[in-house]
């Protein structure tokens, strides 16, 4: 049962919440007047509901707070109060450049002058299945990322020693792993330690592959399956890379142009022109960097001349023709561009060029895909 919203006489009233674990600082702004600090109420669905009831009498309301670690657990119960919620984008708030003070009260009366005079800019709000699904390849990260440590442990515990693998052994090979296993020390603590990194190192690969199979699994039960699929026509594109473009993107519909998805991943270069002075500086990384990784690995693959292997045959199978011979054109369009790029700037400048050019074609696969879907 839905619960009952707030009464609407025409007039609207903003609030800006600084939210916190445990407390919400709540400001108001009415209509021709000035914003004003309301109070601190707890960080807990009943004193929202009572909020939502004593300020939404005689008003419509509109709320916004700061996206961050709390999540998207007011926003949900807002929206079901039937209450017009934005979380916003903290790096797009608009700051005075003389301001030095910051509280709990000054940024919620912010945000509420703010959000009247429309000077916010909303964040993407995830349903909880795409919450889900994005909560699951972020662990996979946080997984490679240990096992990054564990792996740096050992080998500065090697280093420490003075212990080195044979002339020609890389890290982490078959071979680095077999003279691992033969590797004993005279001292008993020190083969306790080297155990012990080696243990960690192991239970953490583990982790690494059980996450994936879940991903795998989980990605194949999801609503977007088909955009799943649909992405790896791509070269250097395969279904984690692709499960992690679909569960931090959502609905690619909500970008109006490529362009506007590249900037979204943070692959577009900054700028600094003033008058007949014009300056191009290095990407902004102001996106998404899971995004950002997934499409500098993949654009990689640009260096090598356009074919379809053995394993690329085994994903374009059953995928329509159009999409096939879009994943082609990329792949001509994108290997030339690198050649081109590649002797003038340098091999990382190329790369991070072609990813740019890449988010492009993956705006237009997306495109693509949900415009089959509307016509299914």
């Amino acid at each position: 049962m839905q619960e009952a919203g707030p009464m609407d006489d025409g007039t609207t009233r903003y609030l800006g919440l600084d939210v916190h674990k445990a407390t919400i600082t709540v400001a108001v702004a009415d209509a021709g007047s000035q914003p004003t600090l309301y109070g601190t109420i707890a960080n807990d669905p009943s004193a929202v509901r009572k909020l939502v009831a004593q300020l939404g009498r005689s008003a419509k309301l509109s709320v916004a707070y700061e996206a961050g670690p709390t999540g998207y657990a007011l926003h949900r119960q807002l929206v079901g109060l039937r209450v017009e919620c934005q979380v916003v984008a903290p790096a797009l708030i608009p700051k005075r450049a003389g301001d030095r003070v910051k509280t709990d009260g000054r940024d919620a009366i912010t945000l509420a002058r703010l959000l009247r005079s429309g000077d916010l800019t909303p964040v993407w709000v995830p349903g909880e299945e795409d919450e889900a699904l994005r909560d699951l390849v972020r662990a996979r990260y946080d997984a490679k990322a240990d096992v990054l440590r564990a792996k740096h442990r050992l080998s500065k515990f090697l280093l420490r020693r003075g212990v080195q693998a044979p002339h020609g052994v890389k890290a982490w090979t078959v071979r680095y792993q077999a003279w691992l296993n033969q590797l004993t020390f005279p001292q008993a603590a020190a083969q306790v330690v080297f155990e012990d990194y080696r243990a960690t190192v192991r239970a953490a690969e583990e982790r690494i592959r059980r996450l994936e199979k879940d991903l795998q699994r989980c990605a194949e039960d999801s609503r977007q399956i088909g955009l799943i699929s649909a992405l790896q026509a791509l070269r250097g594109i395969g279904p984690l890379s692709a499960v992690t473009i679909v569960a931090e993107t959502g609905d690619l519909r909500r970008f109006h142009n490529a362009p506007a998805f590249m900037s979204f991943t943070g692959l577009t270069s900054s700028e600094y022109s003033s008058g007949t002075s014009q300056h191009r500086g290095a990407i902004t990384h102001a996106g998404n960097a899971y995004i950002r990784h997934v499409l500098v690995q993949a654009a990689h693959n640009a260096r090598h001349a356009p074919s379809v292997s053995w394993e690329r045959r085994q994903r374009l199978a059953g995928l329509p023709p159009d999409l096939v011979a879009l994943g082609w054109k990329a792949q001509l369009r994108l290997h030339q561009r690198y050649r081109h790029l590649v002797g003038r700037l340098g091999r990382p400048k190329a790369v991070t060029a072609v990813a740019r050019e890449l988010a492009g074609f993956v705006w237009a696969v997306g495109q693509r895909q949900y415009q089959e879907v509307a016509a299914a």
